[in-house]
């Protein structure tokens, strides 16, 4: 069995209109979201084995708050080929990942995170910002990541329902 844990970067800042979309940051909303995933991945005993993430600056920020608000053991990793990165390659990033992993965490950005959440499961979410999915396999590695929609959609969390 492994378990994917999906989560969009938390509300990024609009304020400087010459920022790269790279470079941007996270606003006040967005710093305060992030660690609630974290503290929620704790008490729903969900901890990631390994965290992968996004190079923007705003997926960075928010692994990097997740795992400060679970205090999780784990620091994230982080891949230029997520920043903006479709379904397909999160799947081929995770296929590669070793089998001893049991829970992944990916910190990246829409549409790819929606698109990888109907293509492992079959079902169409809106991920709004700081959403997290929870979707399982009745896999024993990464590499036998299944065709499409043969994982099991388990819970979906958005920050506005974690108060």
């Amino acid at each position: 069995m492994k378990t994917l844990l999906i989560l969009r970067h938390a509300k990024s800042s609009w304020n400087d209109p010459g920022m790269t979309d790279h470079d941007r940051p996270l606003n006040a909303r967005g710093k305060q979201d992030a660690p609630h995933i974290g503290r929620l991945l704790r008490e729903q005993g969900l901890l990631p084995d390994l965290i992968l993430s996004s190079t923007a600056k705003r997926a960075r920020s928010t692994a990097k708050r997740v795992v400060a608000g679970g205090e999780l053991a784990c620091s994230p990793q982080l891949l230029d080929r997520l920043y903006l990165a479709p379904a397909e390659t999160y799947i081929e990033v995770l296929r590669q990942q070793l089998a001893y992993f049991a829970r992944i965490l990916v910190v990246g950005h829409n549409p790819g995170l929606e698109d990888l959440v109907v293509s492992t499961t079959g079902i169409s979410l809106a991920l709004p910002t700081a959403a997290l999915v929870q979707v399982e396999f009745e896999i024993d590695t990464w590499f036998e990541l299944p065709h499409p929609g043969q994982g099991k959609l388990i819970a979906h969390w958005e920050p506005r329902e974690l108060g």
